[in-house]
């Protein structure tokens, strides 16, 4: 990687690129890094840099435009709401986006994306969180009314199948305190319980591949 040794990142991939953006730089410093890897000639360079210095982001991609909205920053993890855009076929720079709301400012959310817009589940704010909210790229508006998780998460991970947004795993507030629950968001009908994880965990990787959610690593 570009920038070295670096964890506690956000990714997300667009044409056949990953991008990996904020984490911890080998000093435990944080960094506004955007690093991206082509799959198709495995090399590495950077992107433009973020407007400021995050770990824990949440990212998603809608129609080729990468979004940043909310993260933690400093080494206090104080949980911060700015939203900031970028297209990598279009902009030299990130723009900004509207803020989340105050009170609902989080990182380490589960994220998804579902009819255009972007759904945020659960988050870390000075502990773990059930928040559930939405943001719309069309109109720069979010929306704080969904229905929360049943338990609160961070460290979690998730994907979208079939319109659903699925939640696996993921700390109660503190590494220890890990769960192997599943949960099943769908739109207008709230949240439902899916069968547990085999092994609890939280601070995965995950994706999804051909409608299955994989789940790979993780900690406690």
């Amino acid at each position: 990687m570009p920038a070295g040794p670096t964890q506690e990142t956000a990714t997300v991939a667009v044409g056949g690129k990953v991008y990996v953006i904020g984490g911890f730089n080998g000093t435990a410093g944080v960094v506004r890094s955007v690093q991206i890897y082509d799959t198709a000639t495995c090399t590495w360079s950077l992107g433009p840099e973020l407007p400021m210095a995050v770990h824990h982001a949440n990212v998603a991609e809608v129609g080729g435009t990468i979004y940043v909205l909310g993260a933690m920053t400093t080494l206090n993890f104080r949980a911060i709401g700015d939203g900031w855009a970028w297209n990598p076929a279009t902009d030299a720079a990130w723009t900004a986006r509207a803020s989340m709301p105050t009170g609902t400012e989080r990182g380490s959310a589960i994220v998804g994306v579902i009819g255009g817009r972007v759904i945020l589940a659960g988050g870390l704010r000075g502990g773990a969180v059930a928040d559930v909210s939405a943001f719309d790229p069309a109109t720069d508006t979010w929306d704080t009314a969904l229905p929360p998780l049943p338990q609160p998460r961070d460290h979690a991970c998730g994907g979208v199948v079939g319109g659903k947004l699925y939640v696996a795993g993921g700390r109660r507030g503190t590494v220890g305190a890990i769960a192997g629950d599943v949960f099943e968001y769908t739109p207008g009908g709230g949240w439902g319980a899916r069968a547990a994880m085999p092994t609890p965990r939280g601070g995965t990787a995950c994706g999804v591949i051909a409608d299955r959610l994989i789940v790979v690593g993780g900690e406690g």
